[in-house]
């Protein structure tokens, strides 16, 4: 769902096929209610508001899009309760205090780490950094979620 890189340039400008000017790129994927179909097109707003496009490699498609305004909130409060059990590891988890620690615990939890470690694992995670990093991530949701009301 992270379709759309806020703040960056974008790479094509989309114009539209009527009357030429820029409207946003929605990727191959998209499919355009009927002009007239106000409620989809104020559900694909919020869509493209909150990041989600229809970009995909054309392989398997761009994955779930929720088809409501309801569904959507549904998909994000799903979304930030996985991202409170995240922080539940990280407030419950025992931090090593040397490399042979860190590297038995590499071994157990690799799932809950290798969302915050970078791509070596040399360094000791603390767990105010895993707090810190899934509370951003809930942030970012519950934003997305004051878009979309």
């Amino acid at each position: 769902m992270n379709d759309i890189q806020r703040g960056e340039k974008s790479v094509q400008e989309a114009k539209c096929p009527e009357c030429g000017e820029l409207m946003a790129s929605m990727g191959l994927d998209f499919e355009s209610p009927k002009k007239d179909d106000l409620k989809k097109w104020e559900h694909i707003k919020s869509l493209y508001s909150v990041g989600i496009a229809f970009h995909s490699c054309g392989c398997s498609g761009p994955g779930y899009i929720p088809n409501s305004k309801e569904k959507l909130i549904e998909y994000f409060e799903d979304l930030k309760q996985k991202y409170f059990k995240n922080m539940e590891f990280w407030r419950s988890r025992t931090e090593p205090t040397n490399n042979t620690e860190r590297d038995k615990e590499w071994n157990k939890n690799w799932a809950q780490l290798s969302n915050i470690a970078s791509k070596h694992r040399k360094e000791i995670i603390t767990n105010q950094e895993g707090m810190s990093f899934w509370l951003e991530k809930v942030k970012q949701i519950e934003h997305k979620i004051s878009l979309i009301k």
